[in-house]
């Protein structure tokens, strides 16, 4: 998992017991967060879910 952080920098990628990986991380703005998915897709493995956490804006 170590090869893909550097792919997915700045995020933090955790497998879990059942063989998927959860990504977690911030991006700045909508058009990041396309670039972030279109890189998943690129993979081409199955987006299970996506959870918003919230803003960090003041």
């Amino acid at each position: 998992m170590e090869s893909w952080s550097d792919w997915f920098e700045g995020f933090t990628l955790t497998g879990t017991g059942d063989g998927t990986t959860v990504l977690t991380g911030s991006v700045i703005d909508q058009a990041a967060l396309h670039g972030l998915l279109r890189r998943v897709s690129d993979l081409g493995v199955t987006l299970i879910s996506f959870n918003a956490l919230g803003s960090r804006q003041p």
